[in-house]
């Protein structure tokens, strides 16, 4: 794979997108626009919050994904009593049997891993939730004043129910900005469905084929980083984000009116670099208005913060970012 040229490597990754749908399909049925952009997500070295009520097979997703494209899966379920130290790990006391001296010995926690799925994470404390966002963040963990380095590619998927809210510690609008993507899943067709209880309830178990390594994951990885972006794609992803603050002169009126606040410049990092990938994967080198366009929704759909009017109204975030595209 080192050896390949840019243009060369753009040619692999499309083919290797293709190949990683395909067997992704053998597991799971539909979804195919969630499987896009957690691909997207992951080559970007970003984070996706997936939203969803239960039994949509979010942790099946996770799991094919990871096997698909080999790296090292774990998952850690959120709960009122998780402590830091159940997800980054903890140190723990050793007989040496030649010497009888005792030592510490860091014993490393289940953040350890390539895919991590974050299960309900809005049903832990702040304190336990800023252990994750941290390792997310700096892409290591501090455990008994040492910082301990994760592997990479590090990336993080974390769930919430959207129906239950009781006994629940929604995440602040400064952690949920470290999410590259806000992913909704949606019910199968009728027609999904169908095939989904067909194949369930039999004695069908897919067997899956590694599609790409950790290293070709790495190296695609930096890939996106070298694409070029035109100058007007920057600009139009950056006006699109300015364009979402209430307190800019260019925001229209009904961005004024129904938002309280809207996204920083992580926002336009995030755009450029889903539309980056989406051009590669899609076998183009280089990305165009469309691509940004495309990935407007999940980038903004938790970065921006209806008032009460838009609440009082019944107007949704992803509402508001449809009539944004629509005004630009």
């Amino acid at each position: 794979m080192q050896q390949l040229n840019d243009v060369e490597a753009v040619a692999a990754l499309k083919e290797s997108f293709e190949q990683i749908k395909d067997e992704i399909a053998k597991a799971i049925v539909g979804q195919n626009q969630i499987v896009e952009q957690l691909i997207i997500s992951l080559l970007a070295r970003g984070h996706c919050l997936l939203v969803g009520v239960p039994g949509l097979a979010k942790t099946l997703l996770i799991k094919t994904l990871a096997e698909v494209l080999d790296l090292r899966f774990n998952r850690i379920q959120f709960t009122p009593d998780l402590m830091p130290s159940d997800i980054t790990g903890t140190e723990v006391i050793e007989d040496d049997r030649a010497t009888g001296s005792k030592s510490f010995r860091f014993v490393k926690g289940p953040v350890f891993a390539n895919i991590l799925l974050a299960d309900e994470i809005n049903r832990t404390p702040p304190k336990t939730q800023a252990a994750l966002l941290e390792a997310m963040q700096e892409h290591h963990v501090t455990a008994a004043g040492q910082k301990f380095l994760l592997e990479e590619p590090f990336f993080v998927l974390a769930t919430q129910n959207p129906i239950e809210q009781e006994g629940t510690y929604p995440l602040p609008e400064a952690q949920l900005d470290r999410f590259m993507f806000n992913l909704w899943l949606d019910y199968p067709t009728v027609k999904e469905e169908v095939q989904i209880v067909r194949s369930t309830t039999s004695m069908y178990a897919p067997s899956l084929k590694h599609i790409l390594n950790r290293d070709e994951i790495l190296f695609f990885q930096e890939l996106v980083r070298r694409v070029p972006v035109a100058e007007n794609v920057l600009e139009y992803a950056v006006n699109v984000v300015t364009k979402t603050r209430p307190g800019e002169s260019t925001s229209p009126q009904f961005i004024k009116e129904w938002l309280r606040w809207g996204a920083g410049p992580r926002a336009s990092q995030y755009l450029i670099l889903g539309a980056k990938t989406r051009a590669i994967l899609d076998g183009r080198h280089t990305p165009d208005i469309e691509d940004v366009r495309k990935v407007v929704a999940p980038v903004l759909r938790h970065r921006i913060v209806p008032n009460f009017n838009a609440e009082a109204e019944s107007v949704t975030p992803i509402q508001i970012i449809e009539k944004l595209l629509q005004a630009i």
